[in-house]
């Protein structure tokens, strides 16, 4: 039996890679504050699987609390680190509260793994560590560039962190897969993304301008230089991007401790904002009413992944499509909105 502790666990990313942790016979323990999540994830994991994962309540910055959450548990096979602050534009207004918040929480991990001697560790890290890249798509060698917010500063602190512990000789096996965008819901249609107030997100958006919840929505910029006009992004299924993390976790069990490597997570595909609204109008049947503004600053042309380092390493693929994402999305707004 492999006990994973996973913090952030009620989140979005976090909920679909417990499922899939109790799918392939792990055993998640969920560590969360509830700040950015809701407590009813956990019975929607318990439906869709069959098994309930035990949940502490508490901040990852707390070293008694989480001192306490190894100790009931008699330690862990391995941590999947999901718990951050993690919206841009928030991040700029308030630098301090991320700074704090994603380093420390990281800090005080590692110290608590460091004496309950585990040393097997997923971290969520983001394509945002590559700036505004000078091509693409982007590999892993791409250069890590100024970031663009105080939250992807914090990502590339992160990493450095890691690095360094792993230079150090510390007795830890550890990798930061590097997100691109996220998107979709489990197929049941029993857990996607909540967002809280405005979705920061693109497709939240544009499933709640669907559902009639917003006027429209509107497409920040269409006179870059791409396809027509609109941003590239790399957007993948969230249940690929939990998938991975298992992959990555039987793929750091067999390395040689100290370890440390960063990995892409990506379709290797690039959509303009342009193409994915068509998509969604394809699968839902429903003509999104959207409209054209101004570039929205922080915003960068195109971004997608090289994704071939992942595939070739460890035992993962993306499955689903994009329409695939799109329609899951769809159909867990309507399931929300029911």
């Amino acid at each position: 039996m492999k006990k994973v502790l996973v913090t952030g666990g009620a989140g979005f990313i976090g909920s679909h890679t417990c499922v899939e942790l109790l799918n392939e016979g792990y055993v998640p323990v969920i560590v969360d504050n509830f700040v950015n999540s809701e407590r009813w994830v956990i019975d929607r994991i318990a439906q869709i699987t069959g098994q309930t994962p035990s949940v502490y309540e508490g901040d990852c910055r707390d070293t008694t609390f989480l001192s306490s959450v190894f100790e009931a548990e008699g330690g862990f096979y391995g941590v999947i680190h999901f718990a951050a602050l993690k919206a841009v534009g928030e991040s700029v207004a308030k630098p301090l509260e991320y700074y704090d918040n994603n380093i420390r929480s990281l800090t005080t991990l590692l110290a608590v793994m460091k004496k309950y001697e585990t040393k097997h560790l997923v971290f969520s890290s983001s394509a945002t560590v590559y700036g505004e890249p000078k091509s693409n798509p982007i590999n892993e060698d791409s250069e890590i560039m100024a970031a663009s917010s105080p939250y992807g500063a914090t990502k590339i602190i992160a990493e450095g962190i890691l690095r360094d512990v792993a230079t150090s000789g510390a007795d830890l096996a550890t990798v930061a897969l590097r997100y691109f965008n996220p998107i979709g819901a489990h197929p049941s249609g029993l857990l996607g993304e909540i967002p809280l107030g405005t979705p920061n997100n693109l497709v939240p958006y544009i499933t709640q301008v669907a559902a009639g919840k917003r006027a429209t929505l509107t497409v920040f910029g269409n006179d870059y230089e791409t396809v027509d006009g609109t941003c590239v992004r790399d957007f993948i299924h969230v249940t690929d991007l939990a998938r991975a993390h298992i992959a990555t976790l039987e793929f750091i069990e067999s390395q040689q401790r100290p370890y440390f490597d960063a990995f892409n997570v990506g379709t290797g595909c690039g959509t303009s904002v342009k193409e994915l609204i068509s998509v969604f109008n394809a699968v839902s049947g429903i003509e999104l009413p959207h409209e054209y503004g101004p570039r929205r600053a922080g915003d960068i042309p195109v971004c997608y992944a090289t994704n071939s380092k992942i595939i070739n390493t460890m035992k993962w693929k993306t499955e689903f499509t994009l329409e695939d994402a799109l329609r899951h999305s769809w159909q867990w707004q309507k399931n929300l909105d029911s």
